[in-house]
């Protein structure tokens, strides 16, 4: 009798103790999919702000890249006015140049013309 009833006791208790393993399966399932799930939408956030802050970055380089071209035309630009500048002066100078020349060559006329002849 003892027999049959542990035997009894032991069919009653495993289809119970089967019964309660899925209820806490299905809620540590259920915990291990709404941990995925926030885990998966708190990367999702990370996805989009790295994106978002992709944009912004290749934006600024577009910027920059941009900036860095009108700074060379400018460049080239500010060049060409500083070559013609030099060339202006150069000639500038060169003209002074020739002009003083000419300048005291007539000082150096008058000069003669003004010494006594000499005494014969």
């Amino acid at each position: 009798m003892r027999t049959l009833r542990t035997s009894l006791i032991l069919l009653l208790a495993a289809p119970a103790a089967m019964a309660q393993a899925p209820v806490e399966d299905l809620t540590g399932r259920e915990q291990a999919i709404q941990r995925s799930q926030q885990r998966t939408g708190a990367a999702y956030r990370e996805l989009q702000q790295a994106r978002y802050e992709a944009k912004l970055a290749e934006q600024d380089f577009l910027n920059a890249q941009e900036a860095h071209s009108a700074a060379q035309k400018h460049a080239g630009e500010m060049k060409r006015q500083l070559d013609a500048a030099k060339q202006a002066l150069d000639a500038a100078r060169q003209k002074e140049a020739q002009t003083r020349k000419r300048y005291e060559a007539a000082l150096s006329d008058v000069d003669k013309a003004f010494q006594k002849p000499p005494a014969k």
